[in-house]
């Protein structure tokens, strides 16, 4: 307990927080195991030579459900979010082993949604694989926590994140405006069966592979926020 909370602090104050030993070895197995089982075919799942990407991974793969959301990370989203928070977002990378992928440093600015509408202080709106998003007001985007499952050891040679700590307290921090006399940035090296907590609006990047080493990597935003009414979140899964 005393652990989870230090983790929620640093998350609320840095804007990230790393929790090793979430899962076991033989359950990243079983998580692996139905995900290479899964059809690749449809639009959601993207694969070029340097990333295989499946959007909307819970949706389409619902086999993975029960294997992620263990007794343990179920606490662990329970101590940090409440007993209210719910999936908003799921995507699956595995970055491989030859990959010259790399992304600069960004903010997490959309949500995804069932639909495009006019709404005041709602856009710009994209749309990608039938699949809308749009940058909501900053109080969605603060409230959101993002968890990543990490399938693999990862460090600063196979992507591991880079982040400028507390740069989610800015709001909107366009990476060209970074003062690097005045930040720092971190590299969070993750270990296989951990998970990364973070805060969408953290500047985050991350680099090319340089040690053969694959990343894989689940990434899933949780909200405590109901969108307008005639809004919906398009993955929106409660935790029951």
């Amino acid at each position: 307990m005393q652990k989870i909370t230090t983790n929620k602090q640093e998350l609320l104050e840095n804007g990230f927080s790393i929790v090793n030993n979430i899962y076991s070895t033989n359950e990243i197995k079983r998580i692996l195991t139905a995900i290479d089982q899964a059809d690749t075919s449809r639009d959601t799942f993207r694969k070029t030579n340097d990333l295989f990407a499946i959007r909307q991974f819970l949706k389409e793969i619902p086999s993975v459900i029960d294997l992620v959301f263990t007794d343990k990370l179920r606490t662990l989203i329970k101590e940090v979010m409440g007993d209210n928070c719910f999936v908003v977002k799921s995507i699956y990378f595995d970055k491989p082993e030859t990959s010259n992928w790399y992304v600069a440093y960004h903010q997490d600015l959309t949500i995804s949604v069932d639909q495009k509408l006019e709404l005041k202080n709602f856009g710009p709106w994209t749309t990608k694989q039938n699949q809308f998003a749009v940058q909501p007001p900053i109080a969605f985007l603060e409230n959101i926590t993002t968890i990543r499952i990490h399938l693999d050891n990862t460090d600063e040679h196979n992507g591991a994140l880079r982040v400028v700590p507390k740069s989610h307290l800015k709001q909107i921090y366009r990476p060209e405006t970074i003062d690097w006399s005045k930040e720092t940035e971190t590299t969070c090296c993750v270990e296989q069966g951990g998970v990364m907590l973070m805060k969408p609006l953290i500047l985050h990047s991350s680099g090319r592979t340089t040690n053969n080493q694959k990343r894989r990597v689940i990434h899933i935003e949780f909200s405590t926020m109901e969108l307008p009414q005639e809004l919906k979140w398009a993955e929106r899964m409660n935790l029951t």
